[in-house]
C-alpha cells in the first residue's frame, strides 16, 4: 500500500506540474492570472460534477453534518492556496512566493506532531526540511532578499492553506466521497473567487487563439486550457487526495514538493524557461528529501504508523 501511495503521489505531482506552464499560455493570450485561476477551478468543477452526476451520483451527496468541512475545504484548500499565492506574487518575487507556499511540508509535520500529537520518525522532519532547502535553491530565493512584509505574510498564509489541503485530505471519514469533495471544492472555490476574477470581463475570444509564452512552443490556447483542467487539476487532485489517504499528510506533502521540479522541467520544454545548475542541484536535494520522508512510514513502529495513517474525524 505504501509503495502504491508513493507512486500515486509522484504521478499527482507530475500532473500538478503542468498547471503553471499551461496557465502561461492563457496569460500570454490576454487573461489575467486570477482569471486563469478562476477558469481552471470552474472548468474542473463543472466537469467533475457532470461526470459524477452521470456515473456516480451518490458521490455528490453531502451529509448535512459535513457542510462546514466542505466549505472549509473549498475556501482554504482550493481557493485560499490559489488566490493568496497570486496576490503574494504582486509583492514578492515569484520564486520567494513559491518557496513560502511550499513551506507546507514543514507546517504539516509540525501540526501532526504538536497538534495531533502523533510521534513521527526523525526522517519525516529531516525530509521535509531538506525538501524546503532544495526548493530554496531551485527558485534561487536569495534573489528576493528585499522582502515586503505583507507579501511575506500572504505567502505564508498560502503555505498554511496548502498545508490545510493535505491535512484535510487526510482527515475525512468514510461518509465523504473523495470525488464529491473535490468536485464541490472546485465549484465552491470558483464561487468564492468570482468577485476577484470578474469572469464576465474575461476575454473569452482568447481561447480560440494560439500563443507561445517566452517564445516557446506554440499551442492552441483552448488545448492548453483543457490539458490544465483535465490533467493538472482533475486528475492531479484526485490522485493527490488518494495518495495522502494512503501515505499520511506528512509524507504526502513532502513528496508533493516535487511539483516545483516537474514544473521547471515542463516550463523548460514548453515555454522556453531556463533550467540551470541551481535548478538541477535543488531538484536533486528535493528528491532526496522526498525519498527520506517516505522512509518514515517504513521505519516507524507498527502502532505509530497506524496512528499516523488513521483519519481524524
Amino acid at each position: 500500500m505504501r509503495y502504491a501511495g508513493l507512486a500515486i503521489a509522484f504521478v499527482s505531482s507530475c500532473c500538478f506540474a503542468f498547471s503553471g506552464p499551461m496557465a502561461k499560455y492563457l496569460i500570454a493570450a490576454g487573461l489575467a492570472p486570477i482569471e486563469a485561476v478562476w477558469a481552471r477551478m470552474a472548468g474542473a468543477g463543472v466537469l467533475l460534477v457532470v461526470v459524477l452526476a452521470l456515473v456516480k451520483p451518490r458521490a455528490l451527496r453531502i451529509p448535512r453534518s459535513r457542510l462546514p468541512f466542505f466549505g472549509a475545504y473549498a475556501i482554504m484548500a482550493v481557493a485560499g492556496v490559489q488566490s493568496l499565492y497570486f496576490v503574494a506574487i504582486t509583492r514578492l518575487p515569484v520564486g520567494v512566493a513559491l518557496l513560502l507556499e511550499f513551506m507546507a511540508p514543514v507546517m504539516v509535520v509540525l501540526w501532526v506532531r504538536f497538534i495531533r500529537r502523533v510521534r513521527l520518525p526523525r526522517a519525516a522532519f529531516i525530509g521535509a526540511v531538506t525538501a524546503v532547502v532544495g526548493l530554496a535553491i531551485v527558485v534561487e530565493a536569495w534573489d528576493g532578499i528585499q522582502l515586503d512584509a505583507l507579501g511575506l505574510l500572504l505567502g505564508l498564509l498560502a503555505g498554511a492553506c496548502c498545508a490545510g489541503y493535505f491535512l484535510m485530505s487526510d482527515s475525512f471519514g468514510e461518509d465523504v466521497d473523495p470525488l464529491g469533495l473535490i468536485a464541490w471544492g472546485m465549484i465552491g472555490a470558483a464561487v468564492v473567487l468570482v468577485p476577484f476574477s470578474r469572469p464576465w470581463d474575461i476575454p473569452w475570444s482568447a481561447f480560440m487563439a494560439t500563443s507561445a509564452p517566452n517564445g516557446g512552443q506554440e499551442l492552441p490556447v483552448l488545448g492548453a486550457y483543457l490539458w490544465m483542467v483535465l490533467v493538472a487539476t482533475v486528475i492531479a487532485y484526485i490522485l493527490g487526495v488518494n495518495a495522502v489517504r494512503r501515505l499520511s499528510a506528512a509524507v504526502g506533502a513532502t513528496v508533493a514538493s516535487l511539483e516545483v521540479i516537474g514544473g521547471a522541467v515542463v516550463a523548460w520544454g514548453l515555454v522556453g524557461e531556463s533550467l540551470g545548475a541551481f535548478q538541477i542541484l535543488g531538484g536533486v536535494i528535493v528528491l532526496s528529501g522526498a525519498l527520506l520522508a517516505q522512509t518514515a512510514t517504513s521505519h516507524a513502529p507498527a502502532s505509530q504508523a497506524e496512528a499516523e495513517l488513521q483519519p481524524t474525524a
